[in-house]
């Protein structure tokens, strides 16, 4: 720890003295002098006593979505990746890797953070944080991270959910079947493209991204959200149309978690999530209209 020198004793020693004399605006204007040159004050019943003062955290440079490396031409080094994005409410974020103790026991886990908030938020060691630009869209955001996949078995996770026990091993084995290629606890159904329902499976027309679970190969094949969807709503369900359209099947798997409140949902006004919702669900009709052979209420008509 550095020295004081006496410079700063002496701006320490003022400042006590117009403390005693009740002149507090003195004495803060002195403070903000002894901090300007590195070092903090504090009273204590000897005096004041000078200490460093921590260098001031800054924000690391923020990059752009689409200048993020792509890792999936690489070999597996984990069982699984776990993604996340903080769009706010770190914290949300945070209990969520730390469930994962128990989410994902005797197995080599990849934490993959993207934040896209200007906030300063620390992560646990070993965790992989993305700061991209803030205002990138939802699905620009995930994409990033999925392409840091280093896991073998890759989950979407949102910060409303926590693990509490095993989620990893019933998605994995989920996976190892070759005609599954999107799994997850929470489905839903449509009789017609328009509405959907939430359904406990098996067979489902798409996995919520609550938590979903895909093989990295099929990221390594190009699969992605559509990075228009700058909104979360809807992006799951066309994704999930992306997956069966490969010829592959979205099953629910039942898995141990708890949902919390979803921030994002909550804290955007009524009307602005409504018109959001409905520009993303128009979004997905523009692309899968007429695709209605991918649901499986006509799967055996």
């Amino acid at each position: 720890m550095r020295e004081a020198p006496d410079e700063i004793r002496r701006l320490a020693r003022l400042r006590d003295e117009a403390r005693a004399r009740r002149d507090f605006e003195a004495a803060d204007a002195l403070r903000d002098q002894i901090r300007s040159q590195g070092f903090e004050v504090t009273d204590t019943p000897d005096g004041p006593e000078i200490t460093s003062a921590a260098p001031a955290r800054t924000a690391p440079p923020r990059v752009r979505a689409a200048d993020v490396e792509s890792v999936l031409g690489r070999p597996a080094t984990f069982d699984v990746t776990v993604h996340w994005i903080v769009e706010g409410w770190p914290e949300d974020v945070a209990r969520g890797i730390a469930s994962f103790a128990s989410g994902a026991p005797g197995r080599s886990t990849q934490h993959v953070v993207v934040d896209v908030t200007e906030g300063l938020a620390s992560w646990p060691d070993g965790v992989e944080v993305l700061e991209l630009e803030p205002g990138t869209g939802w699905a620009e955001a995930r994409n990033a991270g999925l392409v840091r996949s280093l896991g073998e078995v890759v989950l979407v996770v949102d910060g409303c959910v926590e693990a509490t026990g095993d989620v990893v091993g019933p998605l994995a084995r989920a996976l190892e079947d070759p005609s599954v290629g999107i799994a997850g606890p929470f489905g839903i159904v449509s009789d017609d493209l328009r509405e959907f329902r939430e359904s406990a499976g098996p067979r489902v027309d798409a996995i919520e991204s609550y938590m979903l679970a895909l093989r990295r190969g099929v990221l390594a094949e190009g699969l992605r959200f559509d990075r228009k969807f700058a909104f979360y709503r809807s992006a799951d369900i066309e994704l999930s149309f992306r997956v069966k359209s490969m010829g592959l099947e979205a099953v629910v798997v039942p898995v141990p978690v708890r949902r919390h409140e979803h921030r994002m949902w909550e804290t955007t006004p009524p009307d602005v999530r409504e018109r959001l919702s409905k520009r993303n669900f128009y979004r997905f009709l523009d692309v899968w209209r007429g695709r209605e052979d991918l649901l499986e209420s006509r799967r055996d008509r």
